[in-house]
């Protein structure tokens, strides 16, 4: 029996999907129940191994922003 970890198991479950159904999977997923967090962390793991260092920076600014945006107590 051939065993596959987690990373191997949503991405063999999304491979074939479309641009369009890959889009629904992680708008059904953002928000979602937490069990859906894994499979957006294997997705977003392997946006970011493709990205640019400069595209990782505005990633990681964009997280920045939004971090510091909504933290409590924070007037912006």
């Amino acid at each position: 029996m051939q065993t596959i970890d987690l990373r191997q198991a949503i991405v063999m479950r999304v491979q074939d999907n479309s641009a369009q159904e890959l889009s629904e999977v992680i708008q059904d997923s953002v928000g979602a129940d937490e069990r859906a967090l894994p499979g957006l962390g294997v997705l977003f793991e392997m946006i970011w191994q493709q990205s640019s260092e400069p595209e990782q920076s505005r990633m990681v600014d964009s997280l920045y922003k939004h971090l510091h945006e909504s933290t409590p107590g924070n007037p912006t």
